[in-house]
């Protein structure tokens, strides 16, 4: 279940399960059931305040709030709006409440140990006002455990933006699948544990439906993670070249490197300076080391074919340095990872990368985080939406895109992306998105797809965060890889 259907998608999908002979009070029946049974966690006793609005959330809302008063729990329930408003399956939902229903404004939030929050859902594409934010004002400043019906109400469920004020829920109910608005942040703060309840759409409709966006687990690219051969040997798992910067600026190109190597590249060469060439030394043992003169020694270097990856920008120093070389990475064959300073050096003039993108056939991953994004895409850095801006950022440049975060996203330019929920906030530290840019690296070294690639480094980099824990720092990552792909394999 890793697909994430956006609003659009999850109305097909519910459209199409309706259109297949299931009415549409089934599904409501069978969601209100899974909202009941996340609340029903908290002992009897516990009093319930549940907040409806008036669509079909709010429908789920009184079908959970029936069920939970015949199981035995004390509640309220408040409706914005009047109940000869509601339509469709959510009046019949309404019609078999029992209780009283009261104006969603004589609420006792403060009086309630449970609030279901059943205002908005994931189609929400306003910002909340009035009443309602109100009323999402008094959900939070309660002390009370909030469980939200579908996505907490004020969350955009394409892009998991806040419109105006939004729940802030312990738990989160969903059906069928999660919407990216669960995953992106600051939605996913915002959703708090989430359960994904089958309410009997039948898996068939993603046939129909053909998402395109998924949730970033091994199951997306697992089946391309490229397996050692009982037979092979290290020119078999290809070479990757790191490009350093000069002498005060060798660590992130080392971190790259080791990274690039611990992955799985057969081989790994760092291409120096001059004047950094001592300092390599004194720290390299595995990989090994070449002297570049500048774009020019670059070029003579990528002139042997078995260099089939070359990640750039880490360190690499001002424009009048990085510039040339990351034209003359560009105009090799080989597959390239850029990062950092290389992404930097078109700030003035982003149409000359994306120019020189379009002339190569080997692929491209710019992993940019969102300051370096901004100076690449300026008119795409304030779209609302995180997943929207990497994907039209990959359209435009025709690269695999990955923007970095607690959400980090890949998009590919024919519009697949992942997005990622798996990084503790420990990564947030100096040098650990040069090691991501290795392990990009190295997996594209052994022949694996580029978007495959990077959604494999994102989850695997965010896997060895959790082995790490506190107090981990960048230097540590790449030799947390053998412990993250032995807990993979179990």
């Amino acid at each position: 279940m890793i697909e994430l259907l956006d609003p659009a998608e999850m109305a097909e999908a519910d459209r199409l399960t309706i259109a297949a002979g299931t009415p549409g009070i089934v599904l409501m029946e069978a969601a209100g059931r899974a909202v009941a049974d996340v609340a029903a966690r908290s002992p009897l006793g516990t009093r319930i305040a549940i907040a409806c609005g008036p669509g079909n959330n709010g429908g789920d809302g009184f079908v959970a709030g029936r069920i939970l008063m015949a199981r035995g729990y004390r509640l309220q329930l408040g409706l914005l709006g009047s109940i000869a408003a509601l339509k469709g399956d959510a009046a019949l939902a309404a019609a078999e409440w029992r209780g009283e229903t009261l104006p969603l404004a004589d609420l006792d939030f403060g009086g309630a140990d449970l609030i279901i929050d059943a205002l908005f859902g994931a189609g929400l594409d306003r910002p909340i006002e009035g009443p309602a934010a109100a009323a999402i004002a008094a959900i939070n400043a309660s002390k009370a455990r909030v469980v939200a019906v579908d996505l907490p109400s004020g969350i955009h469920g394409g892009t998991g933006q806040v419109l105006g004020v939004a729940v802030r829920a312990d738990d989160s109910v969903t059906f069928f699948r999660p919407k990216p608005g669960h995953v992106l942040m600051p939605g996913r703060a915002h959703a708090g544990r989430l359960t994904v309840a089958d309410i009997g759409i039948r898996p068939q409709v993603l046939d129909a439906i053909q998402p395109r966006t998924a949730l970033n687990r091994p199951e997306l690219w697992l089946p391309h993670l490229p397996t050692p051969k009982v037979d092979g040997h290290k020119y078999d798992r290809g070479h990757a070249l790191v490009v350093s910067g000069g002498m005060t600026q060798t660590g992130a190109a080392r971190l790259v490197a080791r990274a690039a190597l611990r992955i799985g590249a057969g081989l790994v060469t760092m291409a120096s300076p001059p004047d950094a060439l001592a300092v390599h030394a004194a720290h390299l043992t595995s990989i090994m080391l070449k002297r570049m003169e500048g774009a020019a020694g670059l070029s003579e270097l990528l002139a042997d074919k078995r260099l089939n990856v070359v990640a750039i920008g880490p360190g690499l120093g001002p424009v009048d340095v990085s510039l040339p070389l990351v034209e003359a990475a560009l105009a090799s064959d080989a597959s390239i990872v850029l990062d950092a300073d290389g992404i930097s050096a078109f700030r003035e003039d982003p149409d000359r990368l994306f120019a020189a993108l379009r002339k190569r056939s080997a692929p491209v991953v710019l992993t940019p985080h969102d300051g370096e994004f901004a100076r690449l895409f300026p008119d795409l850095a304030s779209l609302p939406g995180k997943l929207d801006r990497a994907r039209q950022a990959a359209a435009r440049s025709g690269a695999i895109v990955l923007l970095k975060g607690a959400d980090t996203t890949v998009a590919e330019p024919a519009g697949r992306a992942a997005i990622a929920d798996n990084a503790p906030p420990f990564l947030a530290t100096a040098g650990s998105g040069d090691t991501l840019a290795g392990m990009i690296t190295g997996l594209l070294a052994e022949g694996m797809p580029a978007f495959e690639a990077a959604a494999a480094a994102v989850w695997l980099h965010g896997d060895a965060g959790v082995v790490l824990g506190r107090g981990l720092i960048a230097d540590d990552l790449a030799d947390a890889l053998p412990r993250v792909f032995a807990r993979l394999f179990v």
